[in-house]
């Protein structure tokens, strides 16, 4: 007799990242990224920063097997100035460090 193979359902946290019309950023936790970037979008959110910012897009995103872990992620990513920010979008790692150390990396 053969076992059927049993599935366990692991939840996936994301941080993530968009730039607004205004060139600002906005950067949010959840569970399901495809829908909270559609949401933004639309404007469901009212009273929302991306509400009147729009249209908005997604810049970056990374994913999270612990609510904890994304949310300590965000608040990070929240802290950073517009150029640290920018420099992760662009991939910049160099630009990162260098942000970090001279003080501009936060705001």
């Amino acid at each position: 007799m053969r076992r059927a193979a049993q599935m366990t359902h692991v939840k996936t946290f994301w941080v993530y990242m968009l730039c607004c019309a205004d060139g600002s950023f906005y950067v949010g936790v959840t569970s399901n990224l495809e829908q909270r970037v559609v949401q933004r979008e639309r404007g469901d959110f009212e009273y929302c920063y991306t509400s009147s910012r729009r249209p908005v897009r997604l810049v970056y995103s990374q994913e999270f097997s612990d609510a904890t872990d994304a949310i300590a992620a965000e608040k990070q990513l929240k802290g950073w100035s517009w150029a640290k920010k920018r420099a992760l979008v662009e991939g910049d790692w160099l630009g990162i460090a260098r942000l970090a150390r001279s003080g501009g990396g936060y705001r």
